[in-house]
């Protein structure tokens, strides 16, 4: 009798599979538009039942965000986990170069930005994955700060953390966009635009 698999065999190939999924998914979706394609057409190209591609993904859209979760992870993590003596906002920073700069130099960012921006049901499924993920963000640090959960600065901190992934879309140089943004918040708009500059906002501010 053969030995049964080890839970992290299985877990490889759960892993594997899902992957595969994801991947006929975007193929697909690049190829013919979101709502060209069935759950049928992903599951034929993945060569899955479509009950296998369900127990994966709960729904169509999320096959586009298949990350979803792990995105979700990442983020308490790097809060969570950072180093002793590390701030919040650079163990953002860190995360931020090494997990979303290498995205947004990958050759399918900008069709997939258009995929998602030209699908109101994509966009619609982004927004409210974006707002879940600030809401993660914001407890985390929260708690990491030992503030209320509901603490306004965490919740701006958050999202405009969340905000820097699509500054770098378009841009040559996506690593020095990433650098200027947590600059700004790590330093302020005045130590960033000058003294002159900084007076300028404040007078404009009072009326």
């Amino acid at each position: 009798m053969p030995d049964s698999p080890t839970p992290g065999r299985r877990e490889r190939k759960k892993a594997a599979t899902r992957q595969a999924i994801a991947d006929a998914a975007l193929e697909l979706f690049l190829e013919h538009g979101f709502e060209r394609v069935s759950v049928r057409d992903v599951a034929e190209r993945a060569d899955v039942s479509t009950t296998t591609l369900f127990a994966h993904f709960p729904s169509k859209e999320a096959l586009v965000f298949d990350r979803e979760q792990e995105v979700d992870t990442a983020l308490a993590a790097a809060v969570r986990e950072r180093p002793e003596g590390l701030g919040v906002v650079e163990a953002l920073r860190a995360h931020a170069l090494e997990s979303w700069v290498p995205i947004a130099t990958d050759p399918r960012r900008a069709d997939f930005t258009a995929l998602v921006g030209d699908t109101p049901a994509l966009r619609e499924y982004s927004e409210r994955m974006w707002m879940r993920h600030a809401g993660t963000l914001s407890a985390v640090i929260a708690a990491e700060l030992g503030r209320e959960a509901d603490d306004p600065g965490c919740a701006a901190l958050a999202r405009f953390v969340l905000e820097i992934p699509a500054l770098t879309t378009g841009r040559q140089d996506p690593r020095a966009t990433v650098e200027t943004a947590f600059d700004l918040l790590l330093h302020g708009w005045r130590a960033q635009a000058g003294p002159a500059d900084g007076s300028a906002c404040a007078q404009a501010a009072r009326g």
